[in-house]
């Protein structure tokens, strides 16, 4: 039985206007340099720096600013651990329901809430994921790197074939053991704005490790739907995204509480970085869009911040190019209503 079949039968449809064959335009993709001049004048007045990949998975359609360049991650990089999670609950060496425990000294500072609880506190692991996404909280987050392992999640990074990704270290904490030479001008971690919507691009098509032999029957539809499950609870997240100045800040009105949120996004942001990659479910088709701004001179925390407005201004430049008609948050499901494509990546499974 085939994902499609599948996604069908847990009500989840593809689109008509979008057919078995348009999926394989991600392979041949159409560089939109029309839109690309538009997207580098907007650039060109920053005063900082830009790197910038965008792709619309069911026409291929793509543009790029120094797409491989190697960028601060920020919390950009909590997609990556969301991933391993993800993969890990799948082959049940974890399960969402489990309990963590945030002891006393756990707390780190910056974003999030947890370093403000009371400790000792008991949280599932579900719960420290959603704050990891949704607050970008940092003390979540070194709960989930101490619970998966910082080689389990940079293994997973190796496995999807990104060569300038790598998460260095817990958030607020020294780096520890050998670390690459490279680890003092990164910090937390690196990334390149084309690799991060690789890790995107693979949670919103819902492209778990496998298998992806032919299987029939019954066995086929159990492994399918533990995906879309395990998929449906990171997107879900995703929605949630409480920060919202930047690439939802001029496409959509609805509350993230909201149901119906054409887009989910992880946000990540420095005094002199700031980062978005998102999926927009767009009327013509969903988008993945990466975008991070760096070496900017603006280093203030408002919302007028000159980076966050500059990827949320290169944000509606696009959507408003690809898909004039807007969103459509009811295709934002895993799978994204595109029929499955067995992703190419360099690794093997773990």
């Amino acid at each position: 039985m085939r994902k499609s079949a599948v996604l069908a039968s847990l009500g989840i449809v593809t689109l008509g206007g979008w057919s078995e064959g348009t999926a394989k335009a991600q392979i041949a993709s159409t560089p939109d340099e029309a839109l690309q001049r538009e997207l580098r004048g907007l650039a060109d007045q920053h005063h900082g720096k830009l790197a910038l990949y965008a792709t619309q998975l069911n026409t291929g359609r793509v543009v790029a600013l120094d797409p491989n360049q190697p960028v601060q991650t920020a919390s950009v990089i909590k997609l990556a651990i969301l991933f391993e999670t993800m993969e890990e609950v799948r082959t049940g060496k974890a399960a969402w329901d489990e309990r963590l425990i945030l002891a006393k000294g756990d707390g780190v500072s910056g974003s999030g809430i947890l370093g403000l609880m009371d400790a000792p506190l008991s949280l599932t692991l579900k719960d420290v994921l959603t704050l990891m996404i949704v607050l970008s909280d940092n003390t979540a987050t070194n709960l989930a790197i101490d619970r998966l392992g910082l080689d389990a999640i940079n293994a997973r990074i190796s496995w999807l074939g990104l060569k300038d990704t790598h998460l260095y270290k817990k958030i607020g904490k020294p780096a520890t053991g050998p670390m690459p030479a490279d680890q003092p001008r990164f910090g937390l971690g690196k990334t390149t704005p084309r690799e991060m919507a690789v890790v995107m691009e693979r949670i919103g098509r819902c492209q778990l490790e496998g298998p992806y032999v032919e299987v029939t029957g019954a066995k086929a539809a159990d492994i399918e739907a533990k995906d879309v499950a395990i998929c449906n609870v990171a997107l879900k997240m995703l929605r949630a995204q409480f920060y919202r100045e930047t690439v939802p800040r001029y496409l959509e009105a609805l509350d993230a509480s909201e149901t119906g949120s054409g887009i989910a996004n992880k946000t990540g942001s420095l005094d002199r970085v700031r980062a978005d990659v998102a999926i927009v479910a767009g009327k013509s088709g969903p988008m993945v869009l990466s975008i991070f701004t760096y070496e900017n001179a603006d280093k203030s925390w408002t919302v007028d911040n000159e980076g966050e407005v500059l990827i949320a201004r290169l944000a509606k430049k696009i959507v408003d190019a690809w898909s004039p008609e807007g969103l459509d948050g009811k295709v934002l499901v895993p799978g994204l209503g595109l029929s499955p494509v067995r992703p190419g990546v360099s690794g093997t499974s773990k």
